[in-house]
C-alpha cells in the first residue's frame, strides 16, 4: 500500500477503516523529514497491514487542532476511526513496528 498524503477533507474517510498510521509533519520540519524513509520502509514491510498517511500541519490546520498536535512529528495509530496510540518525535523504525503491531 502506498503513503497517502491526506487533507482536513480526506483525513477522516482515510482513517475509518483498519490501522492507519497518520503522520502529522511540515516541510520545513527536520525531524519530519528524519522519519519520512523510515514510514517508507514500514509500508513496504507491512504492506496491506497499516496504511500510512501524511498530513501536512501548515496546509491542514482543522484536523492538527482537533487532535491537539502541538509538535511535529506527531504520529497517531488510528484503529477503525479512532486513536488507539500516539507518539512524538522522531521514532526509530523498530519501535514504531512495534507499536502498529500491537495494534493490529
Amino acid at each position: 500500500m502506498a503513503i497517502v498524503n491526506v487533507t482536513d477533507q480526506s483525513f477522516a474517510a482515510e482513517t475509518s477503516e483498519g490501522v492507519v498510521l497518520a503522520d502529522f509533519w511540515a516541510p520545513w520540519c527536520g525531524p519530519c523529514k528524519m522519519i519520512a524513509p523510515v514510514l517508507e520502509e514500514l509500508d513496504s514491510e507491512m504492506g496491506d497491514k497499516v496504511k500510512i498517511a501524511k498530513l501536512d500541519v501548515d496546509e491542514n490546520q482543522e484536523t492538527a487542532g482537533k487532535y491537539n498536535v502541538m509538535s511535529i512529528p506527531t504520529l497517531l495509530v488510528f484503529k477503525n476511526g479512532e486513536v488507539v496510540d500516539q507518539v512524538v518525535g522522531f521514532q526509530p523504525k523498530e519501535a514504531l513496528a512495534e507499536l502498529l503491531n500491537k495494534h493490529l
